[in-house]
């Protein structure tokens, strides 16, 4: 069950990162929908490996099948199953790491847990597995476009190097016109420099990823366990290195006092709304009708090029010197995750509050 993601909208994905691929099986989407599978490919294509020269040198095409739940390029209502097979493994590159527990990654707790780990780049602790997430953020996004809803990430913040203002004054459509998805340019490529020095000494480094919905409904969340904003939090920190969330101010509204961060009610023509967006379109854990916007970030990618200290599986002190093909930087491959989790969420709280109304 913890495979799965999801409550109306559910995916279920499988496989590891060096096994045959990765797939996933999504239940719950609504019929009648026209599948763009060439949009799906794109959205994958942003996740890929090797895209750029600042990540990961694995060469993987990712190329998905849709292996069911489709017809005529209409999704039918059954469960829309999906594989992605995996092409460019280098499992040699682990072999050394067979017998001894990386620092701060996922070995030493999955092995005391199972009593056994594929250290085969991770297994299924690896963020190869984001690629279900990223199949099903896809789809996602298909059938919120037609209720006029987008949900845009970029990376704001990479180590030191971080956007000072907020979303609404960057052109969202700039985030694709650099490697780091950045809106802007300048700061873009003050981290790309950046990110490759770290590269280039071997080590890795950390940032934030930032996510603005818009165009969402009022009334999607359900109260008292069902908060949109706890949804939306447990997706992001369900991804691979994810540390920590924060949605509308966050944590720097501890400035503000109430009189500052409360955003007051306006009758507009008819149509109730707030002069400010503090709250981050989210009160009382339902969506009001404003944009949703949130903060995740991540640590820096534990596997780096340098010897560090450890101990074997014996409880011996070892070292170890991390050999294959990693990312110096996960934020410019996390945003269309960050964007894959968000969709997903949406469209699952959307159908669930369809179910509570007559």
């Amino acid at each position: 069950m913890f495979n799965s993601f999801g409550n109306l909208f559910r995916l279920t994905s499988f496989g590891e990162s060096h096994g045959k691929g990765i797939g996933g099986v999504i239940d719950g989407y609504p019929s009648g929908v026209r599948i763009d599978l060439d949009f799906i490919q794109k959205e994958l294509n942003r996740r890929r490996p090797g895209q750029s020269a600042i990540t990961t040198d694995r060469d993987e095409a990712d190329k998905v099948e849709i292996l069911s739940g489709v017809f005529d390029g209409k999704s039918t209502g059954a469960p829309i199953g999906f594989i992605v097979w995996n092409k460019n493994q280098h499992s040699k590159d682990y072999a050394e790491m067979k017998s001894v527990y990386r620092p701060s990654h996922a070995d030493y707790t999955y092995s005391i847990k199972y009593g056994v780990r594929d250290y085969r780049g991770g297994g299924r602790s690896s963020a190869r597995e984001t690629i279900a997430r990223v199949v099903g953020g896809a789809l996602a996004k298909i059938a919120l476009n037609q209720l006029g809803i987008t949900i845009t990430a970029y990376t704001s913040q990479v180590g030191h190097i971080k956007l000072e203002e907020n979303y609404t004054e960057y052109d969202l459509r700039d985030v694709e016109k650099n490697m780091v998805r950045c809106p802007d340019p300048v700061k873009a490529k003050e981290m790309e420099t950046y990110i490759a020095q770290v590269k280039e000494e071997g080590d890795t480094i950390g940032g934030v990823i930032t996510c603005v919905i818009e165009k969402c409904p009022i009334g999607l969340g359900q109260p008292i366990f069902g908060k949109l904003h706890a949804a939306l939090s447990n997706a992001m920190l369900s991804i691979n290195a994810a540390k920590a969330f924060e949605y509308g101010e966050g944590f720097k509204g501890l400035k503000m006092k109430g009189s500052e961060q409360n955003d007051i009610f306006y009758n507009r023509n008819g149509i109730i709304e707030t002069n400010t967006n503090h709250s981050g379109g989210i009160q009382g854990g339902i969506s009001n009708g404003q944009d949703i916007y949130f903060r995740v970030a991540f640590k820096p990618v534990p596997t780096i090029l340098m010897e560090q200290h450890t101990v074997n599986i014996n409880g011996e002190d070892t070292t170890l010197k991390a050999r294959g093909r990693h990312d110096a930087c996960v934020l410019p491959r996390a945003v269309p995750i960050v964007e894959a989790m968000a969709a997903m969420t949406i469209l699952d709280y959307y159908l669930l509050d369809r179910t509570t109304q007559l």
